[in-house]
């Protein structure tokens, strides 16, 4: 597809609505009849509608979120070639439209499964390998999600300069980080605490 102005335009409205669809709250009310928002930190997300169903549904209602910003992403990048400026809106749109949905009172989730879902449209397995392993670490270390994602940024960025990543992805990159952070604000707001087994003497 040409990358004119009304294609980008199109097509980040589309990238939107995939967005701010509320996947994780729909499964859990289908499967198990349960909303996700009453359990945990009340987010509508991958996290909680494990916690409320089980591994079965939180492991399909975080490749749900994942995909509703893989797709439109890596169509638009990977399968259209679409590599200058075109892309920025593509690829923010799905994680302003899931932070901010409409279908939930423009509230939306903390988006941390969407922005990885990005990561895989631009960059295929890369990014979301140092993403996931970031993450990981960082909860091994201490309880606070809001500082994981802290940490997972700082080694998206030194992924982004090892790498000689392309232009676009330095606008795209700060953006996604502070979108993040502001859902992430209450946990910022608390000190880092490390796991008990860190702690022993």
């Amino acid at each position: 597809m040409n990358p004119n102005l009304t294609n980008v335009i199109l097509w980040s409205l589309f990238a939107f609505l995939c967005g701010t669809l509320p996947l994780s709250l729909w499964i859990g009310r289908v499967l198990v009849r349960k909303d996700v928002r009453r359990v945990g930190d009340g987010n509508p997300g991958a996290i909680n509608a494990f916690k409320a169903g089980g591994w079965q549904i939180g492991i399909l209602a975080l490749l749900l979120d994942v995909s509703k910003a893989a797709a439109p992403v890596g169509l638009a990048y990977q399968v259209w070639g679409w590599r200058g400026w075109e892309i920025i809106p593509v690829a923010l749109a799905p994680m302003v439209g899931s932070a901010f949905s409409p279908f939930l009172g423009f509230k939306g989730g903390k988006s941390l499964s969407v922005a990885l879902g990005m990561w895989v449209g631009l960059t295929l397995w890369q990014a979301p390998v140092v993403i996931l392993v970031s993450l990981t670490v960082a909860f091994l270390i201490q309880t606070i999600s809001g500082w994981a994602v802290v940490v997972a940024a700082v080694c998206t960025t030194l992924y982004l300069v090892l790498t000689h990543a392309p232009g676009p992805f330095w606008v795209i990159a700060p953006i996604q980080f502070v979108i993040l952070f502001w859902k992430h604000r209450a946990d910022l707001c608390q000190k880092p605490r490390l796991r008990p087994w860190l702690t022993r003497k």
